[in-house]
């Protein structure tokens, strides 16, 4: 379920929005491309597509997007139904044999990654014509989902003999493409069962894709770049790719409080004023997604300018620092993400990942939606116009 869209930045509710830029999706989406090469891309949609809503998203990438990638089969279903007709792959496979006539209805691909999975294959009744394309998932060191790389081929020889089965692919993840192991010791574990392999492989998530041009294979899944943030920020930026931020999260102002030396803000007194200061409260906290562990200093942008959070969040409310800052105040409007401070900074500040943040946006906050919410026809459509 999508969060309500307004147009109205701040309609006659609670002052909060996330401002989502359909522009700046596509952007990102086509710069993404540039980096895969001659890959095709899984647009992961998952998690509300990283909390900026799935329908929305599947809706403004339109035809750019070679297939999406995402969990549930009713998510799926939905896209369907919305006139979604690139490939659609469920990541997670399926969770009953009673699935399967929706998803070869749906014409839907799904990961494989258990034996079980496989017998319920092979005992599952569909019409005779139906076909489902299958990726089977190679455990090589994530150890969370997959067939150790020693059954795989007995797997796939199981997968070919399904009356059912349309193209069957290959598939792993990395655990550490983002961090200084790498990919070679699960690129060597996969090797094996990708040699003389006659079909797709799938192997890149965003930090594979970015780091590891040797992993990009057939299908790459790009997820956080699509949404203009670093899958690996101590590698580059999100800036230093050429992303652009596609959530732009934003409170207002809602009090203002004036502080003296040694007065001190919010839950536990944990910020003590050192000088005189202006507090304001603004109408956001963890219940709106964002972190609760959020600590004084942490970036926030108010009008344009950058200031910090003062004090603890709350569950409702937040407390910025309006010293320093003359014409702020009452009704201005804050950033929590975005434009002026990014993802990274804020999740770095939280000790948290740029990931969680986006996923964890409630679905109380409403979208305020930015640029052009469907793909032009294809004449009018360039990269450049896009990539501006």
């Amino acid at each position: 379920m999508s969060r309500p869209s307004h147009t109205d930045p701040f309609p006659l509710f609670r002052p909060i929005h996330a401002r989502i830029d359909f522009d700046a999706l596509r952007h990102n989406y086509l710069r993404t491309r540039e980096l895969a090469g001659e890959a095709k891309m899984w647009a992961v949609i998952k998690a509300n597509a990283y909390g900026h809503g799935i329908t929305r998203v599947a809706r403004a990438l339109g035809r750019l997007a070679d297939g999406f990638a995402l969990l549930d089969l009713e998510d799926a279903v939905r896209l369907r139904e919305s006139g979604i007709t690139q490939p659609i792959l469920l990541l997670e496979g399926f969770f009953s044999p009673t699935d399967l006539p929706e998803i070869a209805a749906r014409e839907l691909s799904v990961v494989v990654h258990t034996e079980e999975q496989v017998e319920w294959l092979h005992a599952s009744s569909l019409p005779v014509a139906a076909r489902i394309s299958l990726f089977l998932k190679v455990n090589t060191g994530m150890n969370r989902l997959g067939i150790l790389p020693a059954r795989a081929p007995a797997m796939l020889e199981r997968l070919r003999a399904w009356p059912h089965a349309g193209v069957i692919g290959l598939m792993t993840h990395f655990a550490d493409a983002d961090g200084e192991r790498g990919v070679t010791t699960q690129l060597d574990r996969f090797a094996p069962v990708r040699a003389g392999f006659n079909g797709p492989v799938s192997m890149a998530n965003s930090a594979a894709l970015l780091r590891f041009p040797q992993t990009h294979a057939d299908w790459v899944r790009p997820g956080i770049l699509l949404y203009g943030a670093s899958p690996a920020t101590e590698y580059a930026s999100a800036a230093d790719i050429g992303l652009r931020p596609v959530m732009r999260f934003e409170g207002k102002v809602i009090s203002e409080q004036h502080l003296q030396p040694g007065d001190r803000v919010g839950y536990g007194g944990t910020f003590t004023a050192e000088r005189a200061m202006r507090v304001g409260t603004v109408a956001c906290g963890y219940a709106d997604g964002y972190p609760r562990h959020a600590p004084s200093g942490t970036p926030v942008a108010i009008d344009g300018a950058r200031s910090t959070l003062v004090g603890r969040v709350s569950m409702d409310m937040i407390a910025v620092d309006l010293t320093g800052l003359p014409r702020a105040g009452l009704g201005s409007v804050v950033e929590l993400w975005g434009e002026h401070v990014t993802l990274d900074e804020v999740a770095d500040w939280a000790g948290t990942a740029n990931y969680e943040l986006v996923c964890a946006l409630a679905l109380r906050v409403p979208a305020v939606e930015v640029g052009q919410a469907e793909l032009p026809d294809a004449a009018a459509l360039s990269s450049a116009a896009v990539m501006r």
